[in-house]
């Protein structure tokens, strides 16, 4: 990316905030554009590098000196997950715990589409995400909780040799970068049934998300952080076909002459998402179950929104996915422009109060649920 066109681009236009809904591998160069041009800045993912398939905080969190001194606002992830689950989460700790030591986030698509396999956002950022390692992060390594996690989790595997524990699955420890460890598995290595409502049961599977790490550092009492998402069977037999022939891969290879990247090719082949609304049909439920502590008897705690695919197309022309990602963005554009998510530096959304967003997902086409009594994920 051009910084510096984009920097007259925006010197141009003078707004008072820049809404980066690109892909992330361009967070690092328009942050540095809206320091150059004097204005604040929100995304809805954090950076990932195109050359690898990895995501973390540690490349915008370098930004945090930067913003402060130039006296602007950056809001990393402010979509729904990451964003509105980081919200859940501090609107939780604000209201109903002392600490909060799990947390689970739970994202299900029960929408049905129709074709044998396609992906619901870019196809490129979801296929990169998926076949990445899972990972859920602890504040402890050694701690009872990480230790019962480890033990505990049912594995099943899409294929390969690494060998199944009945007892567990085979992790391995490695740093976060701010606060506490991840524990790293295999993709697809640990799977849950859960009962999503007005969805029903769902094969759901544990992934690497950006913000288990950022939640990490901001939760207090936290102990461990996972997250899950739901996958049918056709998509993971159609993912596993296109991993074993190379169709994954993010490298180049030679082609008649020239460099090609398979999955950007692959990207090509498949149904753009944006025409996937008109005949997407069921609902999506996202949402947050925490397990803590207020005035010292325990709590659980479940909010969640449930969004319905053809509602969404009736509203706006997309399906929900799309919905509940460019939602929360003008929520959180709304929540700086109203004057109140403008502390200065580099923040994710779980830093801001959460009350004034909650009350406007209601009003803008995302109300949330809760209960006390949720089924716990094990």
């Amino acid at each position: 990316m051009d910084v510096p066109r984009l920097t007259a681009l925006i010197k141009e236009y003078k707004p008072d905030l820049v809404m980066n809904i690109a892909l992330p591998y361009q967070d690092l160069a328009i942050m540095d554009a809206c320091l150059a041009a004097g204005v604040s800045y929100l995304d809805t993912a954090n950076y990932e590098p195109p050359e690898e398939a990895h995501f973390e905080y540690s490349w915008q969190w370098a930004y945090r000196e930067k913003f402060e001194k130039a006296g602007l606002t950056a809001i990393l992830g402010c979509g729904f997950d990451p964003g509105v689950t980081q919200v859940f989460s501090a609107y939780a700790q604000k209201h109903y715990f002392d600490e909060i030591h799990t947390l689970d986030i739970l994202d299900c698509n029960g929408g049905d589409h129709g074709y044998p396999f396609a992906t619901n956002f870019n196809p490129e950022i979801n296929i990169r995400e998926v076949s990445a390692k899972g990972s859920y992060w602890v504040a402890d390594p050694g701690s009872a909780a990480a230790k019962m996690a480890a033990l505990h989790m049912e594995s099943r595997h899409l294929g390969g040799d690494t060998p199944i524990d009945s007892h567990g699955v085979e992790v391995e420890y490695k740093k976060a970068f701010d606060k506490g460890w991840w524990v790293e598995t295999a993709p697809m290595a640990i799977k849950r049934v859960y009962n999503f409502d007005q969805v029903g049961e769902k094969d759901m599977y544990l992934l690497h998300h950006e913000e288990l790490e950022s939640l990490g550092c901001n939760l207090k009492g936290i102990k461990r952080i996972r997250f899950f998402m739901t996958f049918g069977q056709s998509y993971l037999t159609h993912l596993k076909c296109l991993e074993n022939v190379g169709m994954t891969r993010i490298d180049p290879v030679d082609f008649k002459g020239q460099k090609i990247v398979p999955i950007e090719f692959l990207k090509a082949l498949l149904p753009d998402p944006a025409t996937l609304g008109p005949r997407t049909k069921g609902k999506t439920n996202i949402g947050c179950i925490f397990e803590g502590v207020k005035d010292g008897k325990p709590v659980r705690y479940y909010v969640y929104n449930v969004c319905d695919h053809q509602e969404c197309y009736a509203e706006v022309g997309s399906q929900a996915i799309s919905y509940t990602t460019g939602v929360p963005a003008m929520i959180g554009a709304k929540m700086f422009l109203d004057g109140k998510w403008t502390e200065k530096g580099v923040h994710t959304c779980e830093e801001f109060d959460p009350d004034p967003f909650m009350a406007e997902l209601n009003v803008q086409g995302l109300p949330w649920q809760e209960t006390f009594d949720p089924v716990m994920v094990p």
